[in-house]
């Protein structure tokens, strides 16, 4: 059956060949239309599979002819070249297996199309195989898919795999013989076959020949069609050989003999197997040797042939990496080239392992390129196509993308082995000319890319937008026409007005859009992008890559730049030099091509009409100097940007072109390597260099004609990069950048305690401060001065009222400007105290008084809040530390004690900053998260490093989540957030495989949950504005103490100056009194004059008014100046009527004896204040400063130690309700943690009812009551408590100043003068009737409840006068507490001064409300002198309180004096029930005063 069902399949003999005679049926059968074929019909039917095509190709490859290699084209069949491969490959393969073998002979019999390949070495075994019955060369050589290649598991390094090879050889044949010796069996193997037809007696004489001292023969016949037996004879056992002997089937390959071509390919792959097997092995050619005895020789003969067509040798760079590895590298021109063997099958269209090392090359050479040449933007392809690559690799089992093996297609990791190339080897290929190759190719790119947008010399052009372009511009008249390139549009309009003065024929205008782009560092793509750029090529003509010897060529003949005069202006000039030298530097060598036009930067005009222009301020300072204080009459206007200029007076610059013009002048290379040394990365160096030689006050002098580049680089874009500089990297004095120190000068000058919106506030700046950038900047600048999240700033000099950003985000998640409120934070004033206003250099700009060269804080505000930024040369990164730590090494230093090393620490970081390395340049540390185990499949993340922002974790947690680009496999189940505005705290899942990798790798190095952070960078200007390396912060502390301490000294000194004459002044006042009262001067019915000659002739001081008489009026100036009195009469040549003012304006209700004994008081307390501040040393006066600041951080801490309870407590419910498992480990970890993070201890807070939860919370509860001044204990206050004081800044900006004064006085147990205080009553009458109406309409509602939250906070005072009463202490309250007394009227001045400030959680208790109500606990008391314009909260409760005791009867309650008394109402009930529960309660402003009450102010004169 088996027979019948074969009976349709034809045999190989006539598989292609139709049957003669026979003619197709008209219909084909099933049969005939679905065939089945054999092993050996399929390859014969379809040999491309196999062999590849059998049809003739023509390509040009490398050939072996005259001893050498030759590329040229060639027409060869693929097919033939294989199957001759296919048995040399397998000689090579025995090499492998027999390290012994020596020899290989290959013979091209072109006449008798006879090929026969000899090797020694361990023959085949001639022993029969037990499972085919056959002997093993038969079975090799003559059936299908026989190997010994199949074992997977052995690794191999043969070129066999797939049981093909020589078969393939065979049935392409028509004739094969394989004849072999095996020694070890000592058998020879003998086979006679007869071929059929005519070729019989051919074969005989073969047969004959063949078997001559052979050992084993076999003939296969007829495209292994037929076989014959096999002959077995004995032979020695020194004999081991393998020889293959064939006749290709030329008609299969369409071909009638061997062609030369062929013969020219077989013969150089001869010569390839001789590269491959090295030196151990002789290979013949035809009886001759191939002069190839290693893989570098056959690697000459291409580079020899490839060299002949090039000036100079191409280079060789070689290396045997390995045993199996052996790399040779070359150029090539734009192409790559590769020439790579697999266990000696050549690879001719490479694969894998050409991609594994060449990608090692290319990658090392793009970095360099790329490094050396930014804009080149190479590519590894790019690389890769300027490389020559020889490969001779050794792989395991190698696998190859068809039967021809063309392609490796095994993945790197299954080599077998590696191939990393070394260092030094790369290095030698960075050096073989490839780099300088791929530069010249980038730049012939780049300049190919950017001819594509050249200009061209013609008289019309179109399509550039805002080109005012010129009538005879690319005309005959070219070389006159001058293009004027305008910063912006504004200045644009002025060009335009100038221009309708000189016509349009010769004069076109283009606007510029801000900077031009630096083209020396930008990328190809960013130039080519670029509109503005290639605008500017269009309109002036220019061609990229040509010199330029004249300008006739140009569609303009001169190019003038007009910017503004300020810095940025001078960097726009910069940028278009540096454009035209980037490309055409022969242009700047042409006389007048470049021009700039310039402006004045002040007007100096005189009331006659005379009109002064400064081109520079320098210039215009000594003419100012110049005046000698004789400026009246001048007023000033300043000319920052173009578009202050009129329309008028752009046509005035242009009458007078010849001033306005000046032309850059190109002297030497000199003037190249400046341009280069301001715009280049390469010159890094070079630009610190340059920086620091700055010297202050240099500028360009305007008056030359001719501009050096040189000059212009160094003398006036030098201006530029210092003012970068100095907004990019702060002081190391007060730790400020210019803007933010504009921001902190204005908030002093506006006394901003009352809250205001950012945005407003950025005006006032703005306005204030000489700031010239954008409104957006500034109110970033603003918000990161208020931020407070955990890694912003330590210390906030700015409230944060409102959504400032929190860690989610870093801050980017604050709301708008508009919507959010600051003002000054209360420590602020204790770190720049307002003593050292008056000893600092304030800068002027505009004639405008604007923030000083820098503030004076008590200690480096520089390491508290740290800094980061980057200018031009430079850029600098200081950690945040520790106000505490360094308090205490200021006082090490002040007490002559070494530093403690001071460590980075983040106020509310939780985790550790670890130092891990220390080097000369700086310290590094290793800032760690917390990271804990729950249980088994879960973990906790309670802390992320410094600024690394929850959102960015949440996203990266997302990632190892759901995979990406880098993960492809998810490594964790799900997360769990229940982070917080100022917490982290993330729920990890995973399976348990998974946790115990990630426990192996590390959890905080798996979750990357550490970062780096280091002190080597940390760069600061110093006190003279000269920047510098700091190496460590105590080297920072050092450097601020010495300078800090001087001004301690000055601040002593001024300090006495100011009170001295204080006490001048209370003398003349004493003295003018007493001479009123007793009738010695007579005041009333007198001129001026005679009364202030009387004044002069008794000797009384004057004291000068501070004028502005001498100095030139500034337009536009900010500052309220002091007009001059018009009835000013001179009373003498030195002296003027206004110098006694001080006397003359005196209330009349201070001439009486009262007031001169309270101003003798007054006088002799000052007395005594000086002689204390005389003995006073700079360090007790810094320690007291450092005391104050301790003091306020306390309070600080203990408002946050409750907020941070409070939370905990609010997150301990939230937490709760979810059922969240409690971490086993990592509350370990925290406490671990909290040993190394120096946070300030938690305080010993008493308890409170009401909790306060931040500072910033504070604000809006007082904020909410709006306390308007400072209330002291009252005479005969029913119920009042102690000595109690409300603490918060009037609104007003005049009284807040007087009050600080007396803070500060007091601080030095100094009293304001008694001379000011009667001088401020005598409006504060006025005053409150002004503010009367608008008070009586204020209303606030409060009930049970808000007593408790909303109670004002009061300062207590010292324990001392005042009769003790009052009910007692809460039962919550600690017993280290003094109870709150009660005092009556007439007992307050026993009282001493309030100057101590208690924290506001002490008195927000309700306990000790209980019992009173508000009505009851306030009385009517005067406002303080030093409030004048608006009364406290308690001063309005004040009034109330008169108003509730007054008609105390009428209600059925009475208010008791005494502290018994009180005590029972206490008892009675523990929370009584206003009558008026539920009303609003209305506070309003005394409106009258008695003389009797001035001895309420906190700064009474009998007050001991």
């Amino acid at each position: 059956m088996a027979i019948e069902k074969k009976l349709p399949l034809q045999t190989s003999n006539n598989a292609n060949v139709a049957a003669s005679g026979a003619t197709a049926p008209p219909g084909k059968t099933i049969e005939e239309t679905y065939q089945k074929k054999t092993q050996l019909e399929h390859i014969l039917l379809r040999p491309d599979t196999y062999i590849g095509s059998i049809e003739k190709h023509s390509q040009s490859l490398w050939v072996f002819e005259g001893g050498e290699m030759v590329y040229r084209p060639v027409s060869y069949v693929p097919g033939l070249y294989k199957i001759f491969d296919e048995i040399l490959v397998n000689a090579a393969d025995n090499k492998q297996r027999d390290q012994s073998m020596d020899s290989v002979k290959v013979d091209i019999d072109v006449e008798q199309n006879c090929i026969s390949v000899y090797n020694n070495g361990d023959g085949v075994p001639v022993e029969i195989h037990q499972e085919e019955g056959v002997y093993v060369p038969e079975m090799i050589f003559g059936h299908l898919l026989t190997s010994s290649n199949y074992n997977d598991t052995e690794k191999k390094t043969t070129g066999g795999r797939n049981g093909y090879g020589a078969k393939l050889t065979n049935i392409f044949s028509t004739d094969f013989v394989i004849q072999t010796a095996d020694g070890k069996r000592q058998k020879k193997y003998k086979q006679l076959v007869i071929s059929w037809g005519s070729a019989i007696s051919n074969v005989l004489n073969m047969i004959i020949g063949f078997i001559e001292n052979s050992s084993c023969f076999n003939v296969f016949s007829n495209n292994m069609g037929k076989k014959s037996e096999p002959t077995i004879t004995k032979c020695k056992e020194s004999e081991n050989w393998t020889k293959v002997s064939f006749k290709p089937d030329l008609a299969k390959f369409n071909m009638t003999h061997l062609e030369d071509d062929v013969v020219a390919l077989m013969k150089k792959r001869v010569v390839d197997l001789a590269g491959c097997l090295g030196k151990t092995v002789k290979v013949e050619l035809n009886g001759q040797r191939v002069p190839v005895k290693s893989f570098l020789d056959y690697v000459n003969l291409y580079l020899q042939t490839a060299s002949k067509s090039r000036p100079e040798s191409l280079p060789r760079i070689a290396d045997k990496v390995n045993d199996r590895w052996e790399i040779c590298v070359s150029l090539s021109e734009g192409q790559f080239q590769q020439v790579s063997f697999v266990n000696g099958i050549a690879t001719i269209k490479g694969g894998t392992h050409v991609d594994y090392v060449t990608n090692q090359i290319t990658n090392h050479v793009m970095t360099i390129v790329n490094k050396k040449n930014k804009n080149a933007n190479l590519k590894t392809h790019m690389v890769k196509n300027h490389l020559w690559v020889f490969i001779n690799a050794l792989i395991d089992n190698p696998a190859f993308d068809s039967q021809t093996k063309e392609t490796l297609t095994i993945r790197q990791s299954s080599f077998g082995s590696k191939c990393e190339l070394s260092q030094e080897f790369l290095k030698k290929v960075a050096k073989s000319g490839v780099v300088e190759s791929l530069l010249s190719w980038a730049d012939f790119k780049q300049s190919k890319d950017l001819k594509k947008t050249d200009g061209a010399k013609r008289q019309r052009i179109t399509g550039i937008t805002k080109l005012e372009d010129a009538n005879d511009a690319g005309g005959r008249n070219s070389d006159k026409c001058t293009l004027i390139l305008t910063e912006g549009d504004s200045a644009k309009a002025l060009a335009m007005a100038g221009i309708s003065v000189v016509g349009r024929n010769h004069y076109g205008v283009f606007p510029l859009r801000g900077k031009l782009l630096n083209v020396r560092e930008a990328n190809h793509k960013q130039i080519m992008d670029n509109a503005e750029i290639q605008s500017i090529k269009q309109i002036l003509g220019l061609q990229h890559g040509k010199e330029y010897d004249s300008v006739k060529s140009l569609r303009y003949g001169h190019l003038m730049i007009m910017t503004d005069q300020d810095h940025d202006g001078s960097h726009i000039k910069g940028l278009l030099i540096n454009f035209i030298h980037s490309f055409w530097p022969s242009l700047l060598k042409i006389p007048s091509f470049l021009v700039e036009f310039i402006t004045p930067i002040v007007k100096a005009s005189n009331k006659n009409g005379r009109v002064l222009s400064f081109y520079s301020m320098p210039e215009y300072e000594a003419w100012k100097e110049s005046l000698a204080g004789n400026a009246s009459g001048w007023s000033i206007k300043y000319y920052k940007g173009l578009g202050t200029s009129t329309s008028k007076e752009g046509k005035e610059y242009f009458k007078d072109l010849s001033k306005h013009k000046k032309d850059f002048l190109w002297v030497d290379e000199q003037d190249g390597d400046a341009i280069e040394l301001a715009f280049s990365k390469k010159k890094i160096e070079a630009r610190k260099n340059w920086l620091r030689q700055f010297e202050p006050g240099t500028y360009l002098d305007q008056k030359e004609k001719l501009i050096k580049y040189t000059d212009f680089v160094n003398k006036e874009l030098i201006l530029f990069s210092m003012a970068d500089l100095q907004r990019s990297i702060p002081s190391m004095v007060d730790g400020l950048k210019p803007g933010q120190r504009k921001i902190l000068f204005c908030s002093f000058k506006r006394n901003f305690v009352k809250e205001a919106k950012v945005a407003q506030f950025s005006g006032y700046v703005s306005e204030h401060s000489a700031y010239h950038h954008g409104e957006q900047s500034l109110a970033s600048t603003i918000i990161g001065m208020a931020q407070d999240y955990v890694g912003s700033n330590n210390i906030n000099l700015l409230q944060p009222n409102g959504q400032y950003g929190t860690r989610n985000q870093g801050g980017k998640d604050h709301a708008s400007a508009r919507y959010i409120y600051t003002c000054l934070s209360p420590i602020t004033r204790f770190l720049f105290p307002k003593d050292d206003d008056f000893l600092l250099d304030y800068l002027n700009e505009d004639g405008q008084t604007i923030e000083p060269t820098w503030y004076m804080p008590i200690i480096p505000m520089v390491l508290v809040n740290g800094s980061e930024g980057i200018g031009t040369g430079w850029s600098s990164y200081i950690p945040n530390y520790n106000p505490r730590d360094i308090v205490s090494n200021v006082r090490h230093l002040l007490n002559s004690e070494l530093m403690e090393p001071m460590d980075p620490w983040y106020k509310g970081f939780k985790g550790t900053i670890e130092k891990t390395a220390t080097k000369e340049a700086g310290v590094s540390y290793t800032v760690s998260g917390i990271i804990g185990e729950i249980d088994e499949t879960t973990l906790r993340i309670t802390e992320l490093p410094v600024r690394r922002w929850t959102q960015d974790y949440k996203e990266f947690l997302e990632s190892n989540m759901t995979g990406n680009e880098k993960i492809k496999d998810p490594f964790i189940k799900d997360y769990r957030e229940h982070n917080d505005d100022t917490t982290v705290h993330f729920d990890v899942i995973m399976s348990e495989e998974n946790l115990m990798m990630a426990k192996q790798e590390g959890l905080m190095k798996k979750f990357k949950l550490t970062t780096t952070i280091s002190t080597s960078n940390m760069h600061l200007f110093d006190p003279k504005g000269v920047i510098k390396k700091y190496d460590n912060p105590e080297q920072i502390l050092e450097e601020f103490f010495h300078l800090r301490l001087e001004f301690y000294e000055k601040r002593k000194k001024v300090l006495l100056d100011n009170l001295e004459l204080e006490l001048l002044k209370l003398d003349n006042k004493v003295r003018f009194i007493l001479g009123v009262v007793k009738g010695e001067i007579i005041v009333s019915n007198r001129k001026r004059a005679d009364l202030f000659l009387e004044l002069q002739l008794k000797g009384f001081t004057p004291f000068p008014k501070k004028t502005k008489s001498a100095d030139v009026v500034v337009a536009g100036a900010t500052e309220d100046a002091e007009e001059n009195e018009e009835n000013s009469e001179v009373v003498s040549t030195k002296v003027r009527a206004s110098d006694y003012e001080y006397l003359l304006s005196m209330a009349i209700g201070t001439l009486t004896l009262e007031k001169v004994q309270e101003l003798c008081a007054n006088k002799d307390r000052l007395n005594n204040e000086v002689d204390e501040l005389r003995t006073a040393t700079p360090k007790s006066l810094w320690m007291k400063d450092l005391d104050a600041l301790d003091n306020e951080l306390n309070e600080r801490e203990k408002n946050d130690a409750h907020a941070e309870v409070a939370r905990k407590q609010l997150k301990g419910k939230v937490m709760s309700d979810a059922g969240t498992k409690v971490s086993k480990q990592a509350p370990k970890n925290q406490r671990k943690n909290n040993v190394k993070k120096a946070n300030n201890p938690e305080p010993a807070a008493e308890s409170v009812a009401a909790s306060v939860t931040s500072e910033m919370e504070l604000g809006n509860v007082l904020g909410v009551v709006k306390p308007k001044g400072r209330v002291v204990g009252a005479r005969k206050a029913p119920a009042k408590k102690e000595k109690a004081t409300l603490v918060e800044s009037d609104d007003d900006e005049e009284d807040e100043e007087v009050l600080e004064l007396k803070e500060r006085l007091a601080a030095y147990n100094l009293n304001s003068s008694p001379g000011q205080s009667a001088a401020m009553e005598t409006d504060l009458t006025q005053v409150a009737a002004r503010k009367k109406e608008p008070r009586q309409k204020e209303k606030t509602e409060e009930s049970d409840g808000d007593d408790e939250d909303f109670e004002p906070a009061v300062v207590a005072a010292p324990k001392g006068g005042g009769k003790k009463g009052g009910r007692k202490p809460a039962a919550n309250a600690k017993a280290a507490k003094p109870a709150t007394a009660v005092g009556k009227r007439g007992q307050v001045n026993k009282q001493p001064p309030v100057l101590n400030q208690r924290l506001i959680t002490e008195v927000l208790k309700p306990s000790e409300n209980v019992g009173v109500s508000l009505e009851k606990k306030v009385r009517k008391i005067r406002a303080s002198p030093f409030n004048k314009k608006s009364g406290s909260m308690l001063g309005r409760i004040g009034k109330e309180d008169e108003e509730s005791s007054t008609g105390s009867e009428q209600s059925g309650s009475s208010a008791s004096d005494s502290p018994q008394e009180m005590n029972e109402v206490m008892a009675a009930r523990e929370r009584p029930q206003r009558a008026n529960q539920g009303r609003t309660t209305r506070y309003v402003l005394s409106d009258s005063e008695s003389d009797e009450a001035a001895s309420d102010s906190d700064f009474n004169e009998e007050e001991d």
